[in-house]
């Protein structure tokens, strides 16, 4: 089977594609014919060691020193059983499914091998395979912070990098909670981003929301460019700061914003629980959470949808189509 490898930390020209053996399921284990995977902002920073401000040291020390410990990317994925071995129960061969390996990668390739618990379900069948592929990585990271925030109905969140996978995830959920959304993105996602539920745009190039006298209860920070610092001025009393893909300072803001100004910084991994991907799947099949994708490259393509991710410009997720 192919399977692009990362070989150095840098840009997507450190991307190559080679051919390993094809890999056999244990007793309690499926392999999976990928028919859909994506490059996310998590690849992307994997990729050219892109950690956030003050995380270099730790970021290399956990995922590999010279290069990534594990170098096949990939976090999310779709696909179809090819083979089940003897003690699976869940699956069986042709089933089709997706799956959130998260932190384990591995999913830029043509198979991969998964537990039958490793947070793989059915396929809903309302999605295509390029659909299902998208939605765990955005979806998973916003309910996981939505839930740690125990943002409820009537409150005021605002979304900043609303237009990308985890921002527009977090808008549809935190509009299917009830809660009263505002997004920060360019003008040229108004209106996508308005259509997934945000009740008001603000467009960063022409308006600074710190200074729009507006306050939150919740402001979730999904693109690293806006510190707690930058935003505590727009919380309210009791506010949480979503800190999303936070650095250095927003992690020890975590241990004196409370008692400084009442205000809670909430920042850390995003949990990869199977109850988390399963509320995402469910929440696809119903139609209330649905797929944004941007742009679709076939698999030999993958390094020119990694160089797409690092524009920064993305519009929900970039989806690989390994298989047809």
């Amino acid at each position: 089977m192919k399977e692009f490898f990362c070989r150095a930390y840098g840009g997507p020209e450190v991307l190559g594609l080679r051919e390993v053996e094809q890999p056999a399921p244990k007793a309690d284990e499926i392999l999976v014919r990928i028919v859909a995977t994506t490059v996310n902002s998590a690849d992307v920073r994997m990729r050219a060691a892109r950690f956030p401000k003050g995380m270099g040291l730790i970021g290399r020390l956990a995922l590999g020193v010279s290069k990534p410990r594990q170098p096949v990317l990939g976090t999310e994925l779709a696909g179809i059983v090819t083979a089940a071995g003897r003690d699976v129960r869940r699956f069986k061969v042709g089933d089709k499914v997706f799956a959130f390996p998260g932190i384990k990668l591995g999913c830029h390739a043509e198979f991969r091998i998964l537990h039958e618990r490793q947070r793989v379900f059915p396929k809903p069948d309302n999605l295509s395979f390029s659909e299902a592929a998208s939605i765990s990585f955005g979806g998973t990271t916003a309910l996981h912070f939505i839930r740690k925030a125990a943002l409820h109905a009537g409150e005021k969140i605002l979304v900043i990098g609303a237009s990308g996978a985890v921002g527009s995830a977090m808008v549809q959920i935190a509009k299917h909670i009830g809660a009263e959304v505002s997004a920060v993105t360019s003008a040229g996602n108004a209106d996508l981003v308005k259509s997934l539920g945000a009740a008001k745009v603000i467009d960063y190039r022409h308006e600074n929301f710190a200074d729009n006298g507006e306050t939150y209860d919740v402001i979730a920070e999904t693109t690293g460019t806006h510190t707690f610092r930058n935003c505590r001025n727009s919380l309210r009393k009791g506010g949480r700061f979503l800190a999303i893909a936070a650095g250095v300072p927003d992690m020890l803001a975590m241990i004196w914003s409370s008692a400084l100004y009442g205000k809670q910084v909430i920042a850390g991994p995003a949990g990869e629980s199977e109850a988390l991907v399963q509320q995402v799947g469910e929440w696809a099949q119903a139609g209330i959470l649905k797929p944004v994708i941007d742009r679709r490259y076939p698999f030999r393509q993958l390094p020119e949808a990694h160089a797409y991710v690092d524009t920064g410009r993305k519009r929900g997720s970039v989806v690989i189509e390994v298989a047809t």
